[in-house]
């Protein structure tokens, strides 16, 4: 029987959601961005004193904006474009790929039934977030 992608997305969101994975992209760039320009504000208004404390303040409103933005798992997979999915799909189906399912109920409850399949899949998942999406992985208990 041929697999669906959104059934093996949704067999993922399954999963992280149970665990309550969370994921957090990095925004580096803008933290970068934010840090530079409050710098030279700073430079321009205080001169070299400005420049030290408009560094120092963009530094920690940089730091502010891009820590603790985590989004659930779920809808991260969910917000992935086709080819990304697919990745994802191609790489949950050399998991599971020795069960046999008729539709998308029975193979999350097969998954759900199997701890060994569930951190298998887990892991493939995080090393995804983390590997290709550049994001940090949290998991709430």
């Amino acid at each position: 029987m041929p697999v669906a992608v959104e059934d093996i997305m949704r067999l993922l969101c399954s999963i992280s959601e149970e665990r309550k994975m969370k994921a957090a992209v990095k925004h580096s760039g803008r933290g970068a961005l934010v840090t530079g320009a409050v710098a030279f504000v700073g430079g321009l208004v205080g001169g070299p004193p400005g420049l030290a404390v408009g560094g120092a303040v963009g530094g920690l409103l940089g730091a502010w904006m891009t820590s603790g933005q985590f989004k659930p798992v779920p809808q991260i997979i969910m917000e992935l474009p086709p080819a990304e999915q697919q990745k994802l799909f191609n790489e949950a189906t050399a998991i599971i790929r020795h069960l046999e399912w008729t539709d998308a109920v029975q193979l999350t409850m097969l998954v759900m039934g199997s701890e060994a399949l569930q951190k298998q899949l887990l892991a493939m998942l995080a090393n995804y977030v983390t590997k290709e999406l550049r994001a940090e992985v949290q998991y709430d208990d």
